[in-house]
């Protein structure tokens, strides 16, 4: 079907943001004097500089793109 893509974009987008949601409860959890400011800091962090983040949310080492075949 020609909207596949389309219902795993979505899919993908529904999971990175209960997957956040996950985390800023765990936050919660674990910080509960934390006011909404701080959360909301510490998720504007964790966005920034979760693991992999910095380099792209990928597994392996950086390469530049479009990749050389030759």
């Amino acid at each position: 079907m020609h909207d596949e893509p389309v219902t795993g974009l979505r899919l993908a987008i529904e999971l990175t943001e209960f997957g956040a949601r996950m985390r800023e409860q765990r936050y919660r959890r674990e910080h509960p004097g934390a006011d909404d400011v701080e959360v909301e800091q510490f998720m504007h962090d964790w966005w920034r500089d979760r693991p992999g983040a910095p380099l792209g949310d990928s597994v392996g080492r950086p390469v530049a793109v479009p990749r050389d075949r030759g």
